[in-house]
């Protein structure tokens, strides 16, 4: 018998276009503090609640209620909070300089410098970290020079990865951040596997990555979290969905259907939906992960909410897909607003001294700029050589390199 109803094809689209009026209306939260916290050793299938709920620490009036208080000392706070004051700086004097010619390529993370800066408080400071392109706060938290990571976006001769990766992609080994991939999905994975190779040998390193929401659809997303699960790798896995991939809303991957969180459940691993905008609530959420990781009750998926505001990249555009003024109406605000509302409310801060620490950030960042211009940028200045394309290539170069390298006489 044939069916007699015209089948039809269902494309996922925005809710609102440009043009349109930015409305959130259709996003409900839970009050902050009303999440429960389980112990570290639950079982994942008994906290799938937590999949679908949102982790918040921080309620409206900056006051940091319920079980996932991580009470931090202010000192802490502090320091987060300075972290994400000259991130927001260094982002904005890169994209200049972009805009400038100095630099072909820049990707900003405005809005989202509590996602990394609150786990790399969370961390320790010898676990490693699988980063996408938008974590360069793990790097600025972590005290990574400016200098270096300017002279690699300028690919100029002190660029520590001598010109090999596109501007933003940075590596360091010793400040545990590994090599970013511009094939996204390859870093869960890798994570995975660099987890499971720490278990192994009995070290006490564990873990962590970063992807977006688009890169839930990549089959690297799904090959990570089945090996996470079934070897128990001490891994924590996120997942930050600010709204877009590109300018692909978050629906086309999946996100009008389930949370992002969820996709753990079906590989028997907890998930945790978190608010992405609030330092104590990612904090919180990743110190629980990474004890979990590290008394060996395995992985931990963590859906990050937040929204990506601006382009996704000095390529982009977000005008032409989006409200201009959506990022405005975002119901979750600003990640260095609500921290700084925090502190104040402690008795901790104050807006002169929040306006003189706005001011350092920039002039630290200048600083490092103009340490970094003099020594090049992508269009002035003393140009790697040719001979360096040769190293760290090989731990013996071929015979053929070698020769190669002779007849262009370096």
């Amino acid at each position: 018998m044939r069916n007699r109803t015209k089948l039809s094809l269902r494309v996922p689209v925005p809710k609102n276009r440009p043009g349109d009026a930015p409305d959130f209306s259709g996003m409900t939260f839970p009050d902050a503090g009303t999440a429960r916290r389980p112990e570290i050793d639950v079982r994942a299938h008994d906290i799938s609640d937590l999949a679908y709920a949102l982790i918040r620490v921080l309620d409206s009036h900056g006051r940091a209620v319920g079980p996932w208080d991580p009470k931090l000392d202010a000192e802490t706070l502090r320091r987060g909070l300075a972290a994400m004051l000259v991130t927001r700086a260094y982002d904005d004097r890169m994209y200049r300089a972009q805009r400038q010619g100095k630099t072909s390529f820049y990707m900003k993370c405005t809005g989202e410098e509590a996602v990394a800066i609150a786990a790399a408080a969370a961390l320790e400071r010898e676990d490693m970290c699988f980063p996408s392109y938008r974590q360069q706060g793990l790097l600025i938290a972590r005290g990574y020079p400016l200098v270096e990571m300017m002279c690699q976006v300028y690919s100029n001769v002190k660029d520590p990865l001598k010109g090999r990766q596109l501007p933003i992609m940075y590596s360091s080994k010793e400040y545990g951040f590994f090599t970013i991939s511009g094939n996204l999905g390859t870093q869960y994975p890798q994570a995975v596997g660099w987890a499971m190779a720490s278990a192994y040998k009995g070290d006490d390193r564990i873990a962590a990555s970063w992807v977006g929401d688009g890169t839930t659809a990549e089959g690297d997303f799904h090959h990570a979290l089945n090996f996470a699960s079934v070897y128990r790798a001490p891994v924590i896995l996120n997942v930050v969905n600010n709204q877009w991939a590109i300018s692909s809303f978050s629906g086309i991957a999946g996100g009008n259907e389930s949370t992002f969180a969820s996709r753990a459940i079906g590989y028997g691993l907890p998930g945790l939906r978190v608010d992405g905008n609030d330092f104590l609530a990612v904090y919180a959420a990743t110190r629980w992960a990474a004890e979990r990781a590290r008394n060996n009750h395995g992985a931990t998926l963590i859906e990050l909410y937040t929204y990506r505001v601006e382009g996704h990249s000095t390529s982009d555009d977000p005008s032409r897909y989006r409200p201009s003024d959506e990022a405005k109406a975002w119901p979750l605000g600003d990640p260095v607003e609500r921290l700084k509302q925090h502190l104040i409310a402690l008795g901790e801060w104050s807006e002169e001294r929040h306006a003189a620490a706005e001011k350092d950030a920039v002039e630290t960042v200048r600083d490092a700029n103009r340490e970094a211009s003099a020594i090049g940028t992508l269009g002035e200045g003393e140009r790697l050589s040719v001979k360096t394309m040769f190293e760290d290539v090989y731990k013996e170069m071929p015979w053929h390199i070698r020769r190669q390298r002779q007849e262009m006489g370096v």
